[in-house]
């Protein structure tokens, strides 16, 4: 009995050296992501223009929840999304690469650093790994559960003028765009 104390005291010995001799790779490596964290950061309060630019629908209840929670998120991140409100009458296409009002109604858009436009559901997994919610994007775009979600969005997308309550307001799926002063 007392040959397996002093072997078990041996390997747990052997297993705190092979752990500490570990020890040295984990820090490099948080010594190497470190500055890199930091580089990011200090990029981001920058006076450059956002990198992403998400085009919602400013009149859509569900819409605006979800942009207000977005924005709060994105406190820590200034400067890396604009939220730009289509439903305003100074909405210019011309500046958004070309979407329009009438495409931007029908389908959420997204565009990303590199001025590229998404739209559905690769709209949010860009919008959402802007705001620091990349797990979420990814797991939007995993190929079992993308056509879920890409389902479960263009039944939203149709309906939601109705169930927000503007199908009067609206006709064919379009609506007015409201002036800067109605709020």
């Amino acid at each position: 009995m007392m040959w397996f104390n002093k072997f078990s005291v041996f390997a747990k010995g052997y297993q705190m050296r092979a752990c500490l001799a570990r020890l040295p790779i984990y820090l490099n490596s948080t010594i190497r992501v470190a500055p890199a964290l930091c580089r990011l950061q200090h990029r981001t309060f920058s006076s450059k223009p956002a990198g992403v630019k998400v085009l919602y629908d400013g009149q859509c209840p569900i819409c605006v929840q979800e942009i207000r929670f977005l924005q709060f998120m994105q406190t820590n991140r200034p400067e890396k999304v604009d939220f730009i409100d289509i439903s305003l009458t100074d909405y210019d296409e011309g500046k958004y690469k070309g979407v329009s009002y009438e495409m931007a109604m029908e389908e959420m858009h997204v565009i990303d650093e590199n001025d590229k436009v998404h739209r559905g559901i690769p709209a949010f997994s860009v919008m959402y790994s802007a705001v620091g919610f990349g797990w979420l994007g990814r797991f939007m775009m995993w190929s079992p559960v993308r056509p879920f979600m890409e389902n479960c969005y263009d039944i939203f997308a149709r309906n939601r003028l109705k169930w927000t309550g503007r199908g009067e307001e609206c006709t064919k799926g379009r609506c007015e765009k409201k002036k800067e002063n109605d709020s």
